[in-house]
């Protein structure tokens, strides 16, 4: 009888007790998604919200829930998730490639945890920030709050918010740790499984109400699931670089003489410019849309608020900009070609029918002529949501699903820790997941 890899899964020690802590680690958060913040009546937020979905005005709440599985429209200690770390993350890495001190700190033995320091510092600033925008949000909503001393709810709500941030960051430290996948991308994960049941439950509503015809269901389904086979195709395609190293005596040892090659992804920034562009636009979308919705708020705001609507045509734009502008970005920092180059040089290799001084240039065109459809791809990825709400009438909830940041993040965390339990499969000596072809991680 062929051997079960779900079973052996489970007969690995390790692997078991590292799939317990990682479900564990998920239930706390997805318990701290539905606990309120102290001082807010959870009933009247229900009903403001539900009065906005009925209104079809709820965008903003339903992009925000659905990277933390609806902790925003919960006002939860959790409502932040990680993206203000992720945002800090992005300006820290900025910070490095601007700032030359920054740089030699990161290159320094013990660098890259100053700088990891300096990220979790940056980041309770940004939380602080946000947490301020959405406790005067909170204000603006009749009787949500229940505490008549406005600066002690002030105190309370940002302490308790930001705490909430950090213990999240915390948390996916610790699944990286001690479980399996990436940490902070399996807290995004588990935001967007967890609003899966919810958003099926609204189609089957809408479909049964004969809003949204079946036809068109069945059309996006199978739109769904091509796109899904798109990007996994996608991932798998690589650009392999030849390098031959030449022989080398050391002492009277001969070292060289062989062939590989350095493999370019497609996609070589994978999911990063989506997540670093939905953060970008998170924090002015967050703030503006917060103080807008103040007594006192100036026009200028709330035409910021309009303007950044999730799924307008001016986020749409803005959106596409930034993906592209990330996808270059983050491939020059982790894929440096005059690094590659550097490397190459001094361990005695080179690149069959280029030129030793042409290295950096020849690696340089390669990137580029990848980076651009790449990143195109990303972008149109990330439009599909806006067309299926548009073209098709289907709820928000559902047409984020078709594709965007939350179809990337969903295959991308899929693959990532089928990856890593195949490997630990594999080490204790069983079969993978699969009996053909490889598993390949997308390194999220």
């Amino acid at each position: 009888m062929a051997s079960n890899p779900i079973i052996n899964m489970f007969k690995v020690k390790e692997i078991r007790d590292r799939l317990f802590f990682t479900f564990l680690i998920l239930a706390v958060f997805r318990l701290g998604s539905v606990l309120t913040v102290p001082g807010i009546d959870a009933n009247v937020l229900i009903k403001y919200f539900d009065d906005l979905a009925a209104q079809n005005k709820n965008a903003f709440a339903s992009y925000m829930d659905f990277f933390v599985g609806g902790a925003f429209s919960n006002f939860s200690i959790l409502m932040l998730g990680v993206m203000p770390y992720i945002s800090m993350q992005i300006i820290m890495q900025l910070a490095v490639i601007i700032f030359p001190a920054l740089k030699r700190i990161s290159q320094e033995d013990g660098g890259q945890r100053k700088i990891a320091q300096y990220t979790r510092i940056g980041t309770i600033i940004v939380c602080v920030i946000q947490a301020w925008g959405m406790s005067v949000y909170a204000n603006s909503i009749p009787g949500c709050i229940v505490l008549e001393n406005k600066i002690a709810f002030k105190a309370l709500f940002l302490i308790t918010v930001t705490t909430g941030s950090m213990v999240t960051v915390w948390l996916g430290d610790q699944i990286t740790a001690r479980g399996i996948g990436n940490g902070i991308s399996m807290m995004i994960f588990a935001g967007i499984v967890a609003r899966l049941p919810n958003a099926i439950v609204e189609l089957a509503q809408k479909v049964k109400a004969g809003e949204i015809q079946l036809v068109f269901v069945i059309l996006v389904i199978i739109m769904f699931i091509a796109i899904i086979g798109l990007v996994i195709f996608e991932e798998s395609g690589q650009r392999k670089i030849p390098v031959h190293y030449a022989k080398r005596v050391v002492g009277r040892k001969m070292y060289g003489g062989q062939s590989t090659y350095i493999p370019f992804k497609v996609n070589p920034s994978n999911v990063i410019p989506l997540i670093f562009a939905n953060s970008i636009l998170t924090m002015p979308l967050m703030i503006a849309q917060s103080f807008a919705k103040g007594e006192n708020s100036a026009r200028w705001v709330g035409s910021i608020a309009r303007v950044l609507t999730p799924n307008g045509l001016w986020y749409t734009i803005v959106l596409v900009i930034l993906i592209i502008f990330f996808a270059y970005f983050y491939t020059q920092v982790t894929l440096n070609p005059t690094e590659i180059a550097k490397n190459i040089r001094e361990n005695g290799g080179s690149i069959p029918g280029v030129r030793t001084d042409k290295t950096e240039e020849y690696l340089t065109k390669i990137l580029n002529r990848l980076i651009l459809p790449g990143a195109l791809f990303l972008a149109l990825i990330a439009v599909i949501p806006t067309l299926v709400q548009n073209w098709f009438g289907f709820p928000q909830s559902i047409s984020q699903l078709m594709g965007g940041t939350s179809l990337i993040i969903l295959i991308g965390v899929d693959l990532d820790t089928m990856s890593q339990v195949e490997a630990l499969l594999k080490m204790h000596h069983h079969e993978g997941l699969t009996k053909k072809g490889k598993i390949r991680s997308r390194n999220l």
